[in-house]
């Protein structure tokens, strides 16, 4: 009796262990996302806010969303990343005020079990990255406003925060200027700030220095808006002005009386909706087949704006 019992041990332990090696391991719930970005006073970055949240909601309808802003202060982002820690959320969609000086808090949020994916900008040590080709998208804008001026003229590049997405859409810039001899860059370090503000104030010093000026690169359409208007309260006119984003309000401009003549468009709902699905796959040992993710930027123009269908929150 004693064998027999012995004997059906030992064939039932080895199924039970290949039943229970075999059985799927359940999947980690999102139960809360964290994300800190430049300036939540730039439309792109709430429509991005949204987006995050939207997906998150759709994977769990419990889901907790917080959006902070960052205002490019890199220390108030570590803050906001530690609070984040400290509120165990299991995703940061992260877009950072300084892509080296971060990476301890990045590193800090993974060694806590938080997967933290970069949107829009890259980010040293995460996860994932998710943002458009913005080399791209700086050298589409520049190519058009070479174009406009028969490639000649006397021309600026509004510089803004030093994160990855603006330093390659300036690169991408500059590569076209230096194809066309008749282009002289009069400036290319100023930083608008990302904002109509900033946008505003570096163009009424551009008229103040600069006499003669053909066209205007600014990486983000909010620059571009407050450029636009320097030039109308100065009463500066001929200037082409391109920019990057296909924000709502250059849907308005390209439709209206405007310098401003194309912009490179983004989608930040999409990119924020990518990151999400991304983060959720590698919270649950899914990593994407490449770790940087880059999404195709399009040219919008007075000629195609009455077809474009905007970012895809809009649709």
């Amino acid at each position: 009796m004693m064998k027999k019992i012995a004997l059906a041990a030992s064939v039932l332990l080895p199924l039970t262990l290949a039943l229970t090696l075999s059985a799927p391991a359940q999947a980690r719930e999102l139960k809360s996302v964290g994300i800190t970005v430049g300036s939540l006073g730039n439309p792109y970055f709430v429509t991005l806010a949204n987006g995050a949240k939207a997906k998150a909601l759709q994977i769990n309808p419990g889901a907790k969303v917080t959006a902070v802003s960052a205002d490019y202060d890199l220390s108030k982002q570590f803050t906001q990343i530690d609070n984040f820690i400290s509120a165990g959320v299991d995703l940061i969609l992260l877009n950072a005020t300084d892509p080296v000086a971060i990476e301890p808090a990045i590193k800090k949020a993974q060694k806590a079990g938080i997967v933290v994916v970069a949107v829009d900008v890259g980010a040293k040590g995460v996860d994932a990255t998710v943002q458009t080709d913005n080399e791209m998208a700086g050298r589409l804008a520049c190519k058009y406003l070479v174009d406009k001026l028969g490639g000649k003229g006397n021309v600026i590049i509004q510089n803004g925060p030093q994160v990855t997405a603006v330093i390659d859409r300036v690169k991408g810039c500059k590569t076209v200027f230096a194809a066309a001899p008749g282009i002289k860059i009069l400036s290319d370090d100023q930083d608008g700030k990302g904002s109509r503000e900033g946008g505003l104030n570096a163009m009424q010093g551009y008229l103040t220095r600069f006499p003669k000026i053909d066209g205007l690169f600014t990486i983000n359409d909010p620059q571009a808006i407050g450029s636009d208007l320097a030039a109308k309260q100065l009463k500066r006119k001929g200037i082409v002005i391109t920019s990057v984003d296909g924000a709502p309000d250059i849907e308005a401009a390209l439709k209206s009386d405007t310098s401003i003549q194309a912009s490179s468009s983004q989608d930040p709902w999409a990119q924020a909706q990518d990151a999400v699905a991304i983060g959720y796959d590698i919270l649950n040992g899914k990593r994407p087949a490449k770790p940087v993710v880059l999404l195709t930027p399009t040219l919008i123009t007075h000629d195609n704006v009455a077809t474009y269908k905007g970012w895809s929150s809009q649709r």
